[in-house]
């Protein structure tokens, strides 16, 4: 049925370019029905490299220009979309996107993220209704208006039976934890891939060790993960949002200045980093029986080890057993999302953001008649 089809739609995590999933949500389940992942032209890379490149909030030219060119490339992408599951646009009932984020700053009085994907424009472009701006109406209601994807979670993932955990392993480690009693929390809680990869770009040339195969053939250097433990954020209470602006090549080099060290040591060094950083914030939360694992790094069997030895006591597995392919729990988020917001139903997230009451996430943005 025509009015089951949603799109959701994110930036890729290598901020390289957009990832989108037609997804179709029958009674509150959800299935993929196709996805696909398209590179930003170079144009509109090179620009956001640059605004990246600064380190600071882009002017508002810049910002105008890279909006309304990113909303016209999310527009192409949902249609090619549609058109390689062999559907057409009038099949959608709404695309839920999630903008590529260009500025940060979580731990203001009021938080502000900015970022860019003119829903008005692919609304226009693809005739079709956009749902985004999640943030805005938990921000406003005195919380930070994020993370969301706790709340898909709890939906897809809880369990009256154990207490469960999922990890999303993508830049950074973002943790939401759903005991079987019903009480559910989110954070992040350090470095995911972020370190990793942007040693293994410096080192070998390559864009992840995304098995794991380099850092599995290295030891643990017990000084230096010491000292990277020993960083004021491990002490920092939940939720600890700190992102690529503060987990970083710079930040890592800080730590290293001195140590002569073999490169695939540090990045072994590194893989037990983000496993041990999730075991401490998730033993700091009684720890789950069962942690289901998402995002990129669900693919590192190494890390995935090492979390398992970490956990001792816990199952680990990836999201796949759960019914959810790890790669795709940000599509089934935002078109679910969406299909949310169009029936008008609010959401509890006020454990998870610090919201003063249920909201319903999203701006809705119709296309013209």
């Amino acid at each position: 049925m025509s009015d089951e089809l949603f799109i959701g739609m994110f930036p890729g995590r290598s901020r390289r370019g957009v990832n989108a999933a037609l997804v179709n949500i029958i009674n509150g389940s959800m299935g993929i029905l196709h996805a696909m992942r398209t590179p930003y032209p170079p144009a509109i890379r090179q620009t956001l490299e640059q605004v990246l490149a600064t380190g600071k909030r882009p002017g508002s030219d810049v910002s105008a220009l890279l909006d309304d060119n990113l909303g016209r490339f999310f527009a192409r992408v949902a249609q090619n979309l549609v058109r390689e599951a062999g559907l057409e646009m009038r099949d959608v009932r709404a695309i839920g996107v999630q903008g590529q984020a260009v500025w940060q700053e979580p731990d203001g009085e009021t938080p502000v993220v900015v970022e860019l994907a003119n829903p008005a424009l692919i609304a226009r472009g693809t005739a079709t209704t956009v749902v985004a701006d999640y943030r805005s109406a938990g921000v406003e209601s005195g919380g930070h208006g994020a993370p969301l994807a706790p709340l898909l979670h709890q939906h897809l993932f809880s369990s009256s039976t154990e207490n469960r955990a999922v990890v999303d392993l993508g830049e950074t480690a973002h943790l939401t934890t759903l005991a079987a009693r019903g009480g559910v929390s989110a954070f992040e809680c350090g470095p995911g891939n972020c370190l990793m990869d942007g040693w293994t770009q410096r080192h070998l040339h390559k864009d992840s060790d995304s098995s794991g195969n380099w850092a599995s053939k290295g030891v643990v250097d017990a000084g230096l993960l010491q000292r990277l433990l020993d960083d004021d954020y491990f002490s920092l209470p939940a939720p600890g949002a700190k992102g690529l602006e503060y987990f970083n090549m710079d930040w890592l080099d800080k730590h290293l200045a001195g140590a002569s060290l073999p490169p695939g040591t540090v990045q072994t060094t590194l893989a037990e980093l983000t496993a041990v950083s999730i075991a401490n914030r998730l033993q700091d939360a009684a720890g789950p029986d069962r942690l289901l694992v998402c995002g990129p790094g669900a693919h590192n069997a190494f890390l995935l080890r090492r979390l398992s030895a970490a956990l001792p006591k816990a199952i680990i597995e990836p999201t796949t057993r759960h019914g959810a392919d790890p790669d795709w729990v940000d599509g089934l988020l935002f078109a679910w999302l969406a299909q949310q917001r169009l029936e008008q139903l609010a959401q509890d997230n006020r454990q998870i953001t610090g919201a003063g009451q249920a909201v319903m996430p999203g701006e809705v943005f119709t296309p013209p008649e």
